[in-house]
């Protein structure tokens, strides 16, 4: 798999915190199954670990 480019790492990243975050707040106002919310943060945390292992991003060394 190619490396995913650092503005779409940027947009995945936020769109995968946003996931999770919806469905906290969702799940505490609406009763949800425990389905559905471990599908939903699953797949947040899904996007999350492709953006980290195939991201690009410049680390920074110390000399």
């Amino acid at each position: 798999m190619n490396s995913i480019t650092k503005k779409k790492s940027i947009i995945l990243l936020s769109v995968g915190m946003l996931i999770i975050a919806l469905t906290q707040i969702f799940a505490h106002y609406v009763e949800l199954s425990d389905l559905i919310k471990g599908s939903f943060t699953g797949i947040g945390i899904g996007i999350l670990l492709i953006v980290l292992t195939f991201g690009k991003s410049k680390l920074i060394r110390s000399n």
